[in-house]
């Protein structure tokens, strides 16, 4: 759908959406079905499932921000692996050996062994496509008596780091026996995926028989809100307990106690498309990047709740900023009227605005410019295959793996799963493939810095600026997550009084 027929009066979308919420928690708040004390926490999210909550896809991370799903090891704030379904790890070359933890069982009761990690491993690694934080790396994973041995075709000192990726998550055979991949009572965490409504809600009971701490709330009812708006209004009408990605024109309009802003390695970029279009000559790629003013974006979209970008990692990596150094680029060219077509999407509600904003400044610049904007479901593909010229992306930048590198690679690597830019350069593989052969620390830090600074001199990317995670909590819920890797959210130590 272009954006005239997307962009109806904010009145008539809120009024609706409204409508369609009134009551949307009630049934299943008020259903105890875990049988627990307390009450059950209710969640307003942004993005509906896209592909059946298959943990192969971005829908992993709502897994493992519903506490369900599990992987081997953990990150601890600074990005160093910690154990969870592995207890230990130890490298010898190109192979690592796990441990598994004893005593745990899957939620249909069956236990977790070396072998239901390995078919889990395994699936993910022949997966087509594959996981991300798995582009460029061949993994072979084979069951060591009790252990799991994982053994990569180059050296990778990355390897504890990629497995806490939430789609290497662990989970029982019979997730594995359709067609796809079905999370539904085959994960091992504190709650129970028990039920899947398409793209509109998902309930999650508490798990008795958790390896761990038992959890204090009796379950989750989920309700999946693409409409900011909307969104935001279930947090005033106490609709919801805990609403993600509070969009910024609604965050002023909550009780500011309610409010928890956190900086995230989160960046808004404007990829050109350098395959094909008037972005395959650099020197327009140039006069794009010229033409943005992202501090204007930051002050008029973003209020003042948003980091102006120095390059694509942010000030959630301060080395980053420490490490970086001026980079070159091609000479700016005349747009001489050139029409492009920018794509982005709904879902994240200060995208389209941004989109606006950027029409006429480039437009100013010389360019015509024209808009498409859709939800996001709708509009991947069509990014992945290059049918934009420009395509503007709100790009978690360690999502996967706590470390930057995976997600330049993806992005941007010949071979990337997700290379939005087209971008075939020799030199920025070559960049990327010495940061991902780095050992951790120092070295590999500026390596990634070098890889970073590649990528920008080609101006297939145009960071603009880096956002905050808005997020709104009711008074009554206790222990919620606040997670810049948008990893966890409801824990076994959240509940609502």
């Amino acid at each position: 759908m272009r954006l005239s027929a997307r962009l109806l009066p904010l009145s008539a979308v809120t009024a609706a959406s409204a409508l369609l919420l009134t009551g949307c928690f009630s049934e299943s708040a008020s259903d105890d079905s875990a049988g627990g004390d307390g009450k059950r926490v209710r969640i307003a999210m942004m993005n509906p499932p896209r592909s059946g909550l298959s943990p192969l896809s971005d829908d992993a991370f709502k897994l493992s921000r519903w506490s369900t799903a599990e992987t081997l090891v953990t990150l601890d704030a600074d990005g160093d692996a910690e154990p969870a379904l592995a207890t230990k790890w130890q490298q010898n070359g190109r192979t690592w050996t796990f441990g598994i933890r004893e005593g745990v069982t899957f939620h249909d009761g069956t236990k977790l062994t070396a072998e239901t990690v390995v078919r889990s491993l395994t699936k993910a690694a022949t997966a087509s496509p594959k996981p991300r934080i798995l582009d460029g790396v061949d993994l072979t994973v084979k069951a060591d008596g009790d252990s799991v041995a994982v053994t990569t075709g180059t050296e990778d000192p990355l390897v504890p780091q990629r497995l806490s990726s939430p789609q290497l998550s662990i989970l029982a055979a019979k997730a594995y026996r359709g067609k796809t991949v079905s999370p539904v009572g085959a994960g091992t965490g504190p709650f129970e995926l028990t039920k899947v409504n398409g793209t509109s809600s998902a309930t999650l009971d508490r798990y008795d028989d958790y390896w761990g701490d038992t959890a204090k709330s009796p379950g989750i009812d989920v309700k999946f809100v693409p409409d900011g708006t909307a969104r935001a209004a279930t947090l005033r009408s106490g609709e919801a307990d805990v609403v993600e990605a509070v969009p910024v024109s609604q965050a002023a309009l909550l009780d500011k106690e309610l409010v928890t802003e956190v900086p995230m390695p989160r960046t808004n970029t404007l990829y050109l498309n350098t395959g094909s279009g008037p972005f395959k000559d650099a020197s327009l790629r140039a006069a794009a990047r010229e033409a943005l003013d992202a501090e204007s974006i930051v002050k008029g979209v973003y209020e003042g709740r948003a980091d102006v970008a120095k390059g694509l990692l942010g000030p959630a990596l301060p080395w980053a900023a420490e490490l970086r150094k001026p980079v070159s680029h091609a000479k700016s060219g005349d747009p001489d009227g050139k029409t492009i077509t920018i794509g982005t999407f709904t879902d994240r509600a200060e995208l389209p605005e941004v989109a606006q904003t950027l029409q006429q400044q480039l437009q100013k610049a010389g360019f015509k410019v024209k808009l498409d904007v859709r939800e996001y479901a709708n509009i991947e593909s069509d990014a992945l295959a290059g049918e934009f010229d420009a395509f503007i992306l709100s790009r978690a930048t360690v999502l996967d793996s706590g470390d930057p590198a995976a997600y330049l690679y993806s992005d941007f690597g010949s071979k990337g799963s997700f290379n939005i830019s087209q971008l075939s350069d020799k030199k920025v593989d070559t960049a990327l493939e010495k940061a991902a052969g780095t050992k951790t620390g120092d070295a590999r830090r500026r390596a990634v810095v070098e890889a970073e600074a590649a990528v920008l001199a080609t101006d297939a990317a145009i960071p603009m600026l880096h956002e905050r995670v808005i997020q709104g909590d009711a008074a009554g819920v206790v222990d919620v997550e606040h997670d810049p890797r948008e990893r966890a959210l409801i824990t076994a130590d959240t509940y609502v009084k």
